[in-house]
């Protein structure tokens, strides 16, 4: 399908089209002074006129009264929360008489997305490296591939990034390139509209378009190629898995030790980080108990300990687990970087840790030893 142009003002007929084919719909919705994703019913639900301000450990809304939709840059939540999710049981076991097993897979409801940005695809791309077999895993997460199956994605195309963006360096975005069903760029009146999928297309053909001309397209690329020259952040990749790995002991690391507080916001954040912890929840009545899977984080003590020893009883020794699995050794886990140049972890860390700050500083000085 070529592209085309759905009207501003006819937005509300992509969400009808999604809703009457079965699907939830969420989209990014104001709350509580910032941006989430939440069921929705009508384009008055979205972040009309709003924007973003981001910087290191700092994140707020305002509003300016425009009639743009998406004129702001992705809050803390992810396309994770749709996939892999931050708490579920994964069985239950009953006792009544016979020990019984049963599993909790997710009720299979399809789930349309929309306002997904080119990080938050990239992200998604990452951990299907980890939850779905292929060359990277031997094994699939029927959690993880149940809700990934049933998700319908409608990304939008960056037409402003926060001063914590860093994606074209990591070659992320800010245009989305795959794993979409249908794209959109906003342009002063319309959405220019790409399907990339034949869930898309057919959802597409429920909408009222228009033919888009050339003078759209360049609009809509010459938006993302602003978006992308305007981002002042950057990571490095050339050599980053021996960079990092040659420098365990350099005193960057006792520098950013004395300002992370260990509180794990950046991994909360992350669409790529899967690291969780497993455990049983047993019912009052001492008859059923769940095996329930939650969110964890490498910054904890408890996530490093073991035979009741910490492996990382250090701050330090912590950040440095998180940094250099994230920019190095994911490369050779994955094939990947596990950073997608989001942000997120700048713009929530508390005490506004960059670490595209911290990577530079070491590449800067290689070779150092704390003393």
């Amino acid at each position: 399908m070529e592209p085309a142009l759905l009207p501003r003002t006819q937005f509300d007929s992509l969400i009808q089209a999604l809703s009457q084919a079965g699907y939830r719909v969420f989209g990014p919705t104001p709350r509580a002074g910032a941006v989430v994703f939440d069921e929705i019913t009508s384009a008055d639900e979205l972040p009309r006129g709003y924007k973003s301000e981001q910087v290191p450990g700092r994140y707020r809304l305002a509003h300016n009264g425009d009639a743009r939709l998406f004129d702001f840059v992705h809050g803390h939540e992810s396309l994770k929360r749709f996939t892999f999710a931050a708490a579920e049981p994964l069985w239950t076991i009953h006792h009544d008489g016979q020990v019984r097993f049963d599993a909790n897979l997710p009720d299979g409801r399809p789930t349309a997305v929309i306002g997904a940005r080119a990080c938050d695809i990239a992200g998604m791309r990452v951990q299907d490296r980890t939850f779905l077999k292929g060359r990277y895993a031997s094994y699939t997460d029927p959690y993880f591939a149940r809700r990934r199956q049933d998700l319908f994605i409608v990304a939008v195309n960056c037409s402003t990034c926060a001063s914590t963006c860093f994606c074209s360096s990591q070659g992320t975005g800010p245009r989305v390139k795959e794993a979409f069903d249908i794209a959109l760029t906003e342009l002063s009146d319309h959405f220019l509209l790409e399907t990339g999928s034949e869930a898309g297309e057919r959802i597409a053909g429920q909408l009222p378009l228009a033919p888009a001309d050339p003078s759209h397209h360049a609009q809509a690329a010459n938006q993302i190629e602003h978006v992308a020259k305007s981002q002042m952040r950057r990571i490095d990749n050339d050599g980053i898995y021996e960079l990092l790995f040659d420098n365990l002991e350099h005193p960057r690391w006792d520098d950013v030790a004395a300002r992370c507080l260990s509180c794990a916001n950046c991994v909360m954040v992350c669409p790529t980080c899967f690291c969780h912890r497993e455990g049983e929840v047993a019912a009052m009545d001492g008859l059923s108990s769940q095996h329930v899977r939650q969110w964890d984080a490498c910054f904890t003590l408890e996530h490093g300990s073991t035979h009741g020893a910490d492996l990382r009883p250090q701050v330090k020794q912590r950040y440095r687990q998180w940094l250099t699995h994230k920019l190095g050794s994911w490369w050779q886990q994955f094939g990947v970087s596990g950073c997608v140049g989001c942000g997120r972890c700048i713009t929530w860390c508390p005490t506004g840790i960059d670490l595209t700050e911290e990577a530079a500083a070491i590449r800067a000085q290689p070779g150092l030893k704390a003393t």
